[in-house]
């Protein structure tokens, strides 16, 4: 890592807080998940210190932070009595909706350790989150109304570190992999936060340019997927940037190099093997394989992993659906590194992806002021659980399809196909 450590932290801090949240003049921010899975890291706290202060030098009137230590969890599962994991803190759900009514804004950042739970029965991680889901399950549809603007980045800590760069001393794998967040944030750039503004108007071309297309689907296919996917009327297609429904412009991750819009739940047909392993609720999932028929997971399988990915797509209804397609052009800076990061926010911004789960509201017209019926009346998925996953590769073709039939590519060999004018 050449670049200074505290010059590196501070341009980091401004382009989260200036590119990827934006953050407004009197209002709160919240640091970190309120619930436990997305807690900060201990090992962030020189980011999240440049990051206070920077956001009371904006205006901010309150910086709360949630620290996290992910060991926690690990020892609960290993010593806690089985019939204690569906106990639930009685305030989580109450602050989630306060926050989300005021319009706090929302920064998460991620260091974990992928392999922490590799060893852990999935069943007790499954009631964990079943748990979670059942008591949150109301202010998580809320808040994914969009009511505030949120960003969410990554901290290189040792842990997270060492899983990517093993053969590494540990020193050497949290420099190196410190040199990939620098160089996928564009950190090492003359000025990151113009250059952010220059690739996010590209990447919201494109997505204008799909949204104008209103397909009536896609073709999604590889040598080992072959997917229909519906679309609903009036689905929007999201670049690099969101936007409030008054107006404030965000970007919800950074890096992020994806087009992305939601699928009909009903309207996804076919089969499609992940080509990259991810994790879930601490575990590992690999080789994962799963058949679709109108709209649902009928067949899951999976080399490693399995029993968690059936307890997951068991979390609710809206589990085992789509809410998410995603267009990643296979030349992208992180899919050339040719490095399996063990991160989403990394490895998803590397492939043509799809999430299991829940659907944002501002994927679909209007959507942001239907209630939950409306919204899966209308196409959209509601489920308390998002489970990216990749499936892109060199060999990926997608079409989309017009209502008469006829149809264009959209993506041939895993790149862009089309030209925006």
């Amino acid at each position: 890592m050449e670049m200074d450590f505290e010059k590196l932290l501070d341009k980091y801090a401004d382009l989260i807080l200036l590119t990827g949240i934006n953050l407004q003049e009197g209002q709160i921010l919240k640091v970190g998940s309120i619930g436990e899975r997305a807690r900060v890291p201990f090992e962030a706290a020189p980011l999240v210190r440049k990051i206070t202060t920077n956001a009371y030098k904006m205006g901010a009137s309150f910086v709360e932070v949630f620290w996290g230590d992910e060991q926690l969890k690990l020892i609960r599962c290993m010593h806690a009595k089985k019939d204690t994991l569906q106990e639930f803190p009685s305030w989580v759900a109450g602050e989630i909706e306060m926050s989300a009514k005021r319009g706090d804004a929302l920064l998460l950042i991620r260091g974990a350790n992928p392999d922490l739970f590799r060893d852990v029965n999935p069943e007790l991680i499954g009631i964990l989150q079943r748990t979670a889901a059942k008591e949150l399950a109301h202010v998580v549809d809320f808040s994914r109304q969009n009511p505030s603007n949120w960003c969410l980045v990554n901290y290189a800590t040792p842990v997270w570190a060492a899983s990517v760069f093993p053969d590494l001393p540990i020193a050497d794998a949290v420099a190196t992999l410190w040199d990939y967040i620098i160089q996928f944030c564009r950190l090492d750039s003359p000025d990151p936060i113009e250059y952010w503004q220059a690739h996010n108007d590209d990447l919201d071309s494109r997505a204008q340019w799909l949204t104008h297309a209103q397909y009536k689907s896609l073709q999604i296919k590889s040598p080992e997927t072959d997917l229909t996917m519906d679309l609903p009327n009036g689905h929007i297609w999201v670049g690099g940037r969101a936007t409030l429904p008054n107006g404030v412009e965000y970007s919800p991750n950074i890096p992020t190099e994806e087009v992305c819009t939601l699928p009909d739940r009903k309207g996804v047909s076919g089969y499609l093997r992940a080509t990259k392993p991810f994790t879930y609720g601490g575990i590992y999932i690999e080789g994962m394989r799963l058949e679709f028929e109108s709209g649902r997971v009928v067949n899951a399988k999976a080399s490693e992993g399995e029993e968690m990915l059936k307890e997951t797509l068991e979390t609710d209804e809206g589990a085992c659906r789509l809410g998410e397609v995603a267009m990643v052009p296979h030349s992208s800076p992180i899919s050339q590194s040719q490095i399996l990061f063990n991160n989403i926010l990394f490895d998803e911004n590397a492939s043509v992806h799809l999430a299991l789960g829940n659907a944002y509201r501002f994927f679909l017209t209007n959507g942001e002021g239907m209630d939950k019926d409306e919204f899966m009346a209308a196409g959209g998925n509601s489920s308390t659980i998002h489970l990216d996953f990749m499936i892109g590769s060199a060999e990926m073709d997608i079409d989309g399809t017009y209502e008469d039939g006829s149809s264009e590519p959209l993506m041939r060999a895993g790149e862009w196909a089309f030209n925006v004018e």
